[in-house]
């Protein structure tokens, strides 16, 4: 009986040593790389579904037993094993995966591809090659980041249209422009016409809509092969852009919020080679025309200004407002100058008249996700005010974006963003010239600048006849028009309110399997202003007497997208990938506005500011 009763308290024994055993426990540690803590490593208990994720600092703790077994993974690492035994605590050092590290990129409609795996060319651009630019145009900060890629402005005006040409032309009497896809939606890029080659179009590229500081990524698809997923709309490559909002990335497990500013100084890129050795006239004689074939600033030699009745003996010479035609209302308007000299030397008017830019941005960055790394968020706000280097050359916008992505516990994933945008742009015209004025019936900035005779004080001399508001200049027909007077009394203006986004719904059938819906929206309301003051001196009689011309452009896009996608690994070196999907998508432009001449107020358009 005794022996029995031994037996049976060697048996509670042992039951109850493996009960012990197969207890649950808290077990922590760090993970790290060769870097140091990394924070969103996933931790699961290999076969269950209790698992966790490392904290910002590479903290983890999750519960299991003796004999489990604890999976760690993270993308671009080897997947680490470590087994439960009798520690509590298991520090795990991961290390990098050259397999896990290919490129990825991705294509159309959002669908992620190993980029040596693509039939055709892909150019990526990462986010540190885009923020803190002096350029507010994302087409001008791509320019030279992406290869087989032109980009050309429409002018050197701040905020003015840019044209992007993948790999050449192809068509003459077509648009040229790549299709641009936001967060997997749809985006006009439009450059709404103005005018024509010869009156100029100085009107904005609606991609200056997007602020380059909230891009995560772009990828440029070369190839029409690239762009079978978007038809003929895509026929001139495809510009993928990934926003921050719209990132698929998870968060710090922390709030992150980020303020960045700068300040840029930008300045024009060259400048004519000016001689200062001859004056305004012809053949060496003085005259106030727009050559600079007249005397020359020194006094003596056979080109020299004492040679010329025109001078004294102090080489000066009587102002020219005092010596205009008295039909042009200059002398009258102007008797502060019937006795004034004027001192004949070179004038350095091209190089005063511009100026030095000034570009300040301000980024405002938030991002965070719950501590299981299942729903994240990010915020931005951007402000971009940038004043040209050209005198009445201002662009300012401001952009709001809101994006977040939720994975549900029923296999659904959820995903949006929300951006607003308000662009506001201002320039004074800008058109063809040939040298002494315009060759088109508008007024242009530039067309009476840069031929400017080197004995001209352009910013010294008056701009405005202060009785009737007309331009007056040097020319004794006041047949030129005073370029600070187009500064002051003519100019293009742009303010366009956008609002653009989307949402997506993403079942996982399996692990292989997956379908999905995309809505995305893309509006936006661009009113234009184009006026110039009666006085001007330049383009054709309508010009002069005065134009208003005021319209309005609305463009909405509404995309609607379903895709049925599965990927398989059929052996080691052999994979299969498809998607199967249809879009609809409902397109609208529209444009109405009013034109008037003959004005009958000097100054009675809008408010002006240089």
């Amino acid at each position: 009986m005794k022996t029995k009763f031994n037996g049976f308290l060697t048996l509670l024994l042992a039951l109850s040593v493996q009960i012990s055993f197969a207890q649950v426990k808290t077990v922590s540690g760090i993970v790290s790389d060769a870097s140091g803590p990394l924070p969103g490593v996933t931790v699961v208990v290999k076969g269950t579904n209790t698992g966790t994720q490392t904290d910002f600092d590479g903290n983890y703790s999750i519960k299991a037993s003796a004999g489990d077994i604890l999976q760690f993974s993270f993308i671009g690492m080897h997947v680490t094993e470590k087994t439960v035994e009798t520690a509590n605590v298991i520090n795990v050092l991961m290390q990098e995966s050259a397999q896990a590290l290919k490129e990825v990129v991705v294509t159309g409609l959002g669908i992620k591809r190993e980029k040596q795996a693509l039939g055709y060319a892909v150019s990526n651009v990462a986010t540190e090659d885009l923020e803190q630019r002096s350029e507010g145009d994302v087409a001008r900060v791509l320019s030279g980041k992406a290869s087989g890629v032109q980009i050309q402005q429409q002018s050197g005006m701040s905020g003015s249209g840019t044209s992007i040409i993948i790999r050449g032309m192809n068509s003459f009497s077509g648009s040229n422009q790549p299709l641009f896809i936001v967060d997997g939606i749809p985006f006009s890029s439009d450059t709404n016409a103005q005018g024509d080659f010869v009156d100029g179009n100085n009107g904005s590229s609606r991609f200056l809509d997007l602020d380059p500081n909230n891009i995560e990524s772009v990828n440029v698809l070369k190839g029409l092969a690239a762009a079978t997923l978007y038809g003929t709309e895509g026929r001139n490559g495809v510009i993928l852009i990934t926003t921050k909002s719209g990132s698929s990335k998870g968060g710090p497990k922390k709030t992150e919020i980020t303020v960045s500013s700068s300040l840029f100084l930008n300045e024009i890129a060259s400048m004519p080679n000016y001689q200062n050795e001859f004056g305004g006239g012809y053949d060496q004689a003085f005259g106030w025309f727009f050559s600079n074939w007249g005397p020359s600033f020194e006094k003596e030699g056979p080109a020299g200004w004492g040679n010329s009745s025109s001078f004294d003996e102090n080489g000066t010479l009587a102002h020219p407002y005092s010596t205009a035609s008295p039909a042009t209302g200059i002398p009258q308007a102007f008797p502060e100058f019937a006795d004034a000299r004027y001192e004949w030397k070179p004038y350095e008017s091209v190089e005063n008249f511009f100026r030095t830019g000034v570009v300040r941005t301000t980024n405002i960055n938030a991002r965070g996700s719950s501590g299981d790394g299942n729903i994240s968020y990010n915020v931005n706000y951007g402000n971009l005010d940038d004043q040209g280097f050209t005198r009445g050359n201002h662009l300012t916008r401001n952009t709001f974006s809101l994006g977040g992505n939720a994975k549900l516990s029923n296999k659904f994933t959820v995903n949006g963003t929300l951006n607003y945008t308000r662009t506001d742009f201002k320039t004074p015209p800008v058109a063809a010239g040939y040298g002494s004025n315009v060759a088109g019936e508008n007024a242009s900035i530039f067309g009476n600048v840069f031929y400017t005779p080197r004995s001209v004080d352009l910013m010294g001399l008056p701009y405005q006849n202060p009785i009737t508001g007309e331009s007056v200049y040097y020319r004794q027909n006041n047949s030129i028009q005073h370029p600070l007077w187009t500064v002051h009394n003519a100019a293009n203006i742009q303010k366009t309110h956008r609002t653009f986004g989307g949402a997506t719904l993403l079942y996982e059938i399996n692990d292989n399997l997956n379908i999905s819906y995309r809505y995305g929206f893309d509006i936006y309301s661009e009113n234009n202003v184009n006026y110039s003051n009666k006085g001007g001196k330049t383009g054709s009689v309508a010009n002069q007497s005065g134009v208003y011309d005021t319209w309005n452009n609305t463009k909405t896009i509404d995309d609607h997208n379903i895709t049925f996608s599965g990927n398989y690994d059929l052996t080691d070196d052999l994979d299969l990938a498809f998607s199967i999907g249809g879009t609809s998508r409902r397109d609208v432009f529209d444009q109405n506005g009013v034109a008037s001449t003959g004005q009958q107020v000097f100054g009675d358009t809008v408010s002006q500011s240089v």
